[in-house]
């Protein structure tokens, strides 16, 4: 909890103590209400009272309870300032840690259950500072001044009320003890949920296509009847405690007054209204008491979610990224040259090495091909150069400088990555295309070059709004191919040093996947590009073809050469190639 309370502000944390300070103000208004009253009740009874001075208590009274309702306004909006305050940071900072977040990191969390963090469990704070400013100071608040108000009066009155007390707190403790392991299970019954609804979402076609409705029906059904019942528990358990706080308050002021009135029928003369105006008092004070200790059951009913999510949040905010970054960022006076040495790779807590003693060397303007069957480490070895993952044994230059040892940006600007599977953002096709942009500024002339060289203008002038057209979420409204070909162009507009192809060109028929590297190599004839393709096609014009096997180099060279040292490479070339082709690239 305290290193949440950490992220407050200095001006979040100035709000709460002139909240403090009005809530002792409201408190003190509410309990000098009790002392008008029982003036009024006195001169009530009393011969010869003067309606003036009655009229004057109570209006006294009355200020009393304005300014009560004046601070309890301003502290409203206070808690309610301070909560959206910090559930506005506390979401950033959350935001930004996952930002900073290696894939290693990001697998240990799930995607589902970091967006329940940073949404639901930080609602659960906020809820839990806004009714904590308000009830957890002013409890103990009104509980301390109240019981100074009652102390050393009738000692049957003060008996009636410990024993009420004792009450509320017993039932708070049996509560929460039965609360908090299932508030825990909610929590990750919630992330199940997000995570099947998602992936339902995802696969959404898979599912109509294999006529599996009923089979995704019944998984989500049982994730939401797991995460109801749990919730049913829960709430029974919570609505137990209002009408057990409401009996205690009620048969406290009934135990008062059938004691008052025992010791009024006892008593003699003066004595009797003596006893009944304390009667009175005593009442509205024990009841003081009792709603301070039923504005902490309501505490205790939001706490033990609110912990638990406040535990899921600091695993988030504690976990230190793996991957750290240097502090190179000046550029040498190489450039584009890329070398593997002795590059070793396996997964964490994984046994097998996915690749093994990787050497190579790529030089500025060339053209690195890697090929290999499915699993060989293909794009695991592409990967690794924005470091997604780190190598574990070995190291990776570029222009002659370790990775590890530059700046995060630095090295980012350095590359223009496509990944395997392309990727667009909600916006329209230029707000994609400057995405990749330093500064997100570029002319339109950039723009429009970048669309021809990644042969995307062809759809995209067809389009009504051009390149102002909007993209789904994902570029759910558009083609694989097409997604394909914008997520080329934003790397292009980048005009990186460093071109990576994840497989980038898979969803491109074979005329506009030849097109696109021929442009490509005229425009980027000074950037070093890295292909990973499964087909020959796109591959065998490369200055170097890198082949993987089970994650070892069992061949490099160029296309002819492979096919007469790779068994390898000839095999995949024979899978995909006429035997009149191979036989022309022997000659």
């Amino acid at each position: 909890m305290f290193k949440i309370i950490k992220n407050l502000t200095k001006k979040e944390i100035l709000f709460i103590f002139l909240s403090i300070i009005l809530i002792v103000c409201q408190v003190w208004l509410d309990l000098k209400i009790p002392d008008y009253m029982s003036e009024i009740t006195k001169l009530v009874q009393t011969e010869g009272s003067k309606i003036e001075d009655i009229i004057f208590n109570g209006g006294i009274m009355i200020l009393c309870s304005l300014g009560s309702l004046a601070s309890a306004f301003i502290i409203g909006y206070l808690a309610a300032y301070v909560g959206t305050s910090f559930e506005k940071n506390l979401r950033k900072k959350v935001f930004t840690k996952v930002g900073s977040f290696s894939m290693e990191e990001i697998k240990n969390f799930s995607t589902s259950s970091l967006i329940t963090r940073n949404t639901n469990d930080i609602t659960q704070i906020k809820m839990f500072i806004v009714m904590g400013i308000q009830m957890l100071a002013k409890a103990p608040i009104m509980a301390l001044m109240a019981i100074m108000k009652i102390a050393g009066k009738e000692w049957n009155f003060s008996l009636i009320t410990i024993i009420g007390v004792a009450i509320i707190m017993i039932l708070n403790l049996v509560i929460i003890l039965i609360a908090i392991p299932k508030f825990k299970k909610i929590q990750k019954l919630t992330d199940n949920l997000n995570e099947i609804t998602r992936e339902n979402l995802k696969g959404i076609r898979v599912v109509r296509a294999y006529n599996a409705e009923d089979y995704s029906l019944k998984k989500f059904s049982k994730a939401n009847n797991e995460l109801t019942n749990t919730h049913l528990f829960t709430g029974k358990i919570m609505a137990l405690m209002m009408p057990t706080m409401t009996a205690v308050m009620n048969g406290l002021s009934l135990a008062i007054y059938l004691v008052g009135a025992s010791m009024i029928n006892d008593a003699i003369g003066l004595d009797k209204l003596t006893i009944f105006s304390d009667m009175v008092v005593f009442t509205s004070y024990a009841i003081q008491v009792i709603m301070s200790f039923m504005m902490l059951t309501v505490l205790f009913i939001i706490y033990p979610r609110a912990s638990v999510s406040m535990k899921r949040i600091n695993e988030v905010l504690d976990t230190k990224p793996k991957i750290k970054y240097g502090t190179v960022n000046k550029n040498t006076n190489l450039k584009g040259i890329v070398e593997f040495k002795n590059v070793s790779f396996k997964y964490p807590d994984a046994e097998n090495y996915i690749l093994e003693n990787i050497n190579f060397k790529a030089n500025k303007g060339e053209t690195i091909a890697i090929i290999g069957s499915t699993g060989s480490g293909k794009s695991t070895l592409v990967n690794l150069i924005p470091r997604f993952y780190d190598a574990t044994e070995g190291s990776i230059l570029i222009d002659g400088v370790d990775i590890k040892d530059m700046e995060e940006k630095y090295l980012n600007d350095k590359l223009g990555y496509i990944s395997q599977k392309a990727f667009l953002f909600k916006g329209t096709i230029k707000d994609n295309i400057s995405f990749g942009t330093k500064n997100n500024k570029k002319i339109k002339k950039d723009f429009d070059t970048a669309l021809d060289i990644a042969k995307a203008s062809e759809f995209v002038n067809k389009l009504p709004k051009k390149m102002n057209s909007n993209i789904a979420q994902s570029g759910n409204n558009i083609s694989g191919g097409q997604k394909q070909r914008i997520s080329i162009a934003r790397a292009i507009a980048r005009k990186p040093e460093i071109y990576i192809f994840d497989d980038a060109f898979s969803a491109l028929d074979y005329k506009t996947d030849y097109e696109l590297r021929t442009n490509l190599n005229k425009y980027t004839k000074d950037s070093t590009k890295f292909i990973v393709s499964s087909r020959i096609g796109t591959i065998k014009d490369a200055d170097q073809i890198i082949v993987l096997e089970e994650g070892k180099m069992v061949g490099i060279g160029k296309h002819k050469e492979l096919l007469k040292t790779c068994k390898v490479y000839r095999e995949i070339a024979e899978s995909q190639l006429t035997k009149e082709e191979i036989n022309n690239a022997w000659t």
